[in-house]
């Protein structure tokens, strides 16, 4: 994060205009939209919700297809979450009025997954705030067929802000080195994050795992500490050399890298956890001659990303896809919601549309407590504005923090995660993010094709989905404090839906052959 909050100081603002939300607004690189503070805790099964009946279509003509779709209904008054509703019969024609014309032939990226980071903070609270059976419930409730299926995470490669003790994985005394790595291990993370990932990956196999460090080791940079400093002339090729060792580590533990960062939020050098200033130039040099080569000779499923910083330095990934010698190592950029707008995703795919987009980190503030903004603001930026803007994966930060907001060392005060877990009783409680990511990643799998629907429609927003099994999920956001009855028009007939103003819902049918 490139600006961490305090609990008296910090508030979220939130656009009141739609369009100001999804094309313009500045967060002011705080943290932005997501959840209250959670007290006590729930059970880990989503509540029982009855399906309510189907709307009369009064807006289409014609006879009953045959086809249905299945849809879940998140409101902004909580009343619904992740609510199955009841089937909906499709009816020949397009319809008339207010149409999302959803076109399968028209296609976009491919999608390879949503999910959140589990973060040193959140693997230890999972393997040691809960017992087994509520620690069972947690990862199925999130990786799980039967709950949010997350099919992305991102691992912090060494101690982040979200860690009890600041460490990289070769830590020496001042003054001392290891240009041979011969003090190298990654015995951090097997104690939390690597058992948590494993339990991870065996619910949902398709989980693509990406890793990011905050800082190489002391004695590589210009500070002599894993705080603050840059990468020193010195080290390009040892800190190459060290990112190839942690991918190999990694891969022989059992969680093979398949996507990596070389430096989480490199315009930012936070002064209180590891961090560290790294230049366009310096990341091209690297991807060019050190990283790049080192990483495709010892972990050649690795794809490289750029940046992993906010949204309004896309100029640097523009940079540094420009060198050639770079480029050709970098899979792509990655962003996050800090600073800047959701369309600039766009600006790099449209001068780079052979390199991925993806989006890896936004964090939930405890200040921020109107649930329906915090659900709008996901919605509209960090879901469907993700999307419609070429991401291919999307994963918010920690996937599980505690009631304090931590464990931290330095860094956020205020910070939310995915879940809260209360360590005193050993429960969790799921928060406004759970229910934005679950709209797509209980629905979306990894391989599918975005397909073209209408972005706007009398202020319902939506993104559609063809998957590689058949099924088309099309999700919409009443961005209206009024209620709207959006039809939804495809090659195949047309249904309706009666939907609340601060209200998603996810549609979900399988497409006749």
């Amino acid at each position: 994060m490139s600006k961490r909050l305090g609990l008296a100081s910090v508030g979220l603002l939130f656009a009141t205009s739609a369009s100001a939300l999804l094309y313009g607004a500045s967060n002011d690189e705080t943290a932005v939209g997501l959840v209250t503070v959670v007290q006590g805790a729930v059970s880990s099964a989503l509540p029982a919700i009855l399906p309510t009946p189907a709307p009369t279509p009064t807006a289409l003509a014609g006879s009953q297809t045959g086809l249905v779709a299945q849809a879940w209904l998140t409101t902004g008054d909580q009343q619904s979450l992740l609510a199955p509703q009841a089937p909906i019969p499709f009816y020949n024609g397009a319809g008339a009025g207010n149409v999302i014309v959803v076109d399968p032939s028209v296609r976009y990226q491919k999608i390879e997954g949503f999910g959140a980071s589990i973060t040193d903070a959140s693997a230890y609270l999972i393997q040691h705030a809960l017992g087994p059976t509520q620690r069972a419930a947690l990862m199925n409730d999130l990786f799980g067929a039967g709950g949010n299926h997350f099919g992305m995470t991102r691992l912090t490669l060494g101690a982040s802000d979200f860690s009890r003790t600041h460490y990289s994985y070769d830590d020496l005394p001042a003054g001392q080195t290891d240009p041979a790595l011969a003090q190298f291990s990654i015995a951090p993370a097997t104690t939390d994050v690597l058992p948590t990932v494993r339990t991870a990956k065996a619910l949902n196999p398709d989980l693509v795992v990406m890793g990011t460090p905050w800082s190489p080791p002391g004695w590589m940079k210009t500070s002599g500490s894993l705080i603050g400093g840059t990468l020193r002339d010195d080290s390009f090729h040892v800190f190459g050399a060290y990112l190839a060792k942690t991918a190999q580590a990694y891969a022989a533990a059992g969680v093979p890298l398949d996507y990596m960062s070389i430096q989480n939020e490199p315009a930012f050098a936070p002064t209180d956890y590891p961090g560290m200033l790294l230049s366009p130039d310096q990341r091209a040099a690297l991807f060019a001659d050190h990283v790049g080569p080192q990483l495709a000779e010892a972990s050649p499923q690795t794809k490289l990303l750029e940046l992993d910083h906010n949204w309004d330095l896309n100029a640097q990934a523009l940079q540094v896809l420009a060198n050639a010698r770079a480029a050709q190592y970098v899979s792509g950029s990655a962003f996050h919601c800090y600073g800047g707008d959701v369309s600039q995703q766009s600006i790099v795919h449209n001068q780079y549309p052979l390199k991925d987009v993806f989006f890896t980190e936004c964090v939930g503030s405890a200040t921020a407590i109107n649930w329906a903004s915090n659900l709008g603001y996901d919605m509209q930026n960090l879901i469907i504005g993700t999307t419609r803007n070429w991401a291919r994966g999307v994963a918010f930060f920690n996937v599980a923090l505690d009631t304090t907001f931590g464990p931290h060392k330095g860094g956020c005060l205020a910070c939310t995660g995915i879940v809260t877990v209360e360590p005193i009783t050993g429960t969790y409680s799921r928060n406004v993010q759970y229910y934005s990511l679950g709209h797509l990643s209980r629905f979306v799998q990894r391989g599918a094709v975005r397909i073209a629907s209408t972005e706007r429609v009398d202020n319902v927003l939506s993104v559609a989905f063809a998957n590689p099994d058949g099924t088309v999920a099309l999700l919409a956001y009443n961005a209206d404090g009024a209620d709207h009855d959006p039809i939804i028009s495809t090659p195949y007939g047309a249904f309706t839906f009666h939907l609340k103003g601060q209200s998603a819902v996810t549609f979900k049918w399988r497409a006749p052959s």
